[in-house]
């Protein structure tokens, strides 16, 4: 053995090329944001007073739908907007006034924001020539950063005549050829067609962990995070609304935008009374206890959390109304007789009869399967 590692599509990955290409475990930089708040026009604020703390080596995500400011803490952080609040603070040092040429990150943009005129190895390379590298040590780096992202012997053509995919590689090869401690990437795979981005998400993971940077991840895909972060920040309204590692999103989603945004769920109105929720009619809701709870609240339980039983078994009661088909499982949409709509994720099972649309069927969960939704 001689020490490498090979990763699918961006080819044998040894520890000198790692060398070549980036900086060690020990060198990504660990990011700051205290208090930061952004307001564009005069009154639109995009982020609103965010604190974050990114660890070194991290990839971590920002999630939410469009216009929570997700992108616009990701420029604040490479320093392409300047916060009104707060500061930013990355590797212990304070970059909040600090110019973007000088904050050494690289950047990946899902338009690939590549010179359509200039060669794959112009476009690599054109970082290092503004830093004013010597000739022969910008050739030797972007020949280690294309065998890195596997477009060795793509250099002389150009971004038109490449794929998606390829397009993509070349803008993060230019990326890592810097030696970024931070690598910064606003909704990257984008513009790539399903297959090709679930297999950039599983190569951008790969090569993060092997080069060591601290990657921070705009998207709005929840699949997309959940599968490539080790943690996430849901946000929402230039808020926060909860930070963790993707189970912890998952599972345990604190608010109702959470909840909602994040998979598919069911979330049960009540009231809660003596630490118990009751539904409209006075029954009791299998939740956990709360202590002091009164007043309105909800649960959240997952589809594959609940069953589906015979309808005098059955903690609420209706009908089948959708069955959308998903492999080993199938999602079914029952209208409750109480006016809820619920989902139920169920695998297939012998000796069980088919479900038909319209067949009456009861819904039961377990205390310990719902999740207790802040106020």
């Amino acid at each position: 053995m001689d020490g490498s590692t090979v990763v699918r599509g961006l080819g044998p990955v040894s520890p000198s090329d790692v060398a070549d290409v980036a900086p060690g475990l020990s060198d990504p930089a660990s990011i700051r944001l205290q208090g930061v708040s952004k307001t564009f026009a005069g009154s639109i604020k995009a982020v609103d007073a965010v604190f974050l703390n990114i660890a070194a080596g991290e990839f971590f995500a920002l999630l939410g739908p469009s216009g929570c400011g997700k992108t616009t803490t990701l420029r604040l952080i490479a320093g392409f907007e300047s916060p009104d609040q707060g500061r930013i603070v990355v590797g212990g040092r304070d970059v909040t006034e600090m110019p973007v040429h000088r904050r050494d990150m690289g950047m990946i943009f899902q338009s690939y924001a590549l010179f359509p005129h200039r060669t794959v190895a112009e476009n690599v390379g054109f970082g290092l020539r503004m830093r004013r590298m010597a000739r022969d040590e910008i050739a030797r780096r972007v020949s280690a950063a294309l065998a890195q992202v596997a477009l060795t012997g793509l250099e002389e053509r150009r971004p038109g005549q490449l794929s998606g995919g390829q397009q993509q590689r070349v803008a993060l090869a230019r990326a890592i050829v810097i030696k970024p401690p931070v690598l910064l990437c606003d909704e990257p795979l984008g513009a790539l067609d399903r297959r090709l981005r679930q297999q950039m998400q599983f190569e951008l993971k790969q090569l993060q962990k092997q080069l060591g940077v601290t990657l921070v991840f705009v998207t709005h895909d929840q699949e997309e995070a959940l599968a490539l972060s080790d943690r996430i920040a849901v946000m929402n309204a230039g808020r926060i609304e909860q930070v963790g590692a993707p189970a912890d999103i998952y599972e345990r989603p604190r608010t109702r935008f959470v909840a909602d945004f994040v998979g598919e769920i069911n979330i049960i109105d009540g009231t809660w009374s003596g630490g118990r929720l009751l539904a409209a009619d006075g029954q009791t809701m299998p939740a956990p206890f709360v202590a002091g709870r009164e007043g309105a609240g909800a649960i959240a339980i997952r589809p594959e959390r609940t069953l589906m039983t015979a309808a005098q078994e059955g903690l609420l009661v209706g009908r089948i109304v959708t069955a959308n088909f998903l492999g080993a499982q199938t999602l079914y949409r029952i209208a409750a007789e109480s006016g809820a709509s619920i989902l139920v994720k169920e695998g297939r099972a012998e000796g069980r009869p088919a479900r038909i649309l319209g067949d009456r069927v009861g819904v039961v969960w377990g205390a310990e399967d719902a999740v207790v939704l802040e106020a």
